[in-house]
């Protein structure tokens, strides 16, 4: 069993900044084995991948958030970050961070993200 705590969403303007951070304390000291990403879901739309990471350290981003937002992720404290600029009013959604490897799949409890135009 692994909780992933998610923190940092909110209300912003257009054109400014958060960022993201998801915590999985229970992966101990296997957090780099895993494959770690990010995913979004607007209201009355699909869940989206929005940024991921191999383990190995290899990026894909949404074609519609690349050159904004950026993945990390922080091995020694066990938590993946996104850092989001130039937010967008259609970058409102639900957040969702995801944490995998091998038949594990695990995910975070989601963090609202809004943008005013």
């Amino acid at each position: 069993q692994v909780q992933l705590v998610e923190s940092g969403g909110g209300l912003v303007q257009a054109g400014g900044s958060l960022r993201l951070s998801c915590a999985a304390p229970g992966t101990g000291s296997s957090f780099s084995m895993y494959d770690i990403a990010w995913y979004r879901q607007a209201a009355g739309q699909q869940r989206d991948l929005v940024a991921g990471m191999s383990r190995g350290a290899i990026t894909n981003y949404l074609d519609s958030v690349k050159g904004r937002f950026t993945i990390s992720r922080d091995n020694a404290k066990n938590t993946l970050y996104l850092q989001m600029n130039s937010l967008k009013p259609e970058d409102t959604a639900v957040y969702y961070c995801n944490v995998r490897r091998f038949i594990e799949n695990y995910w975070g409890q989601g963090t609202q993200v809004t943008v005013s135009s």
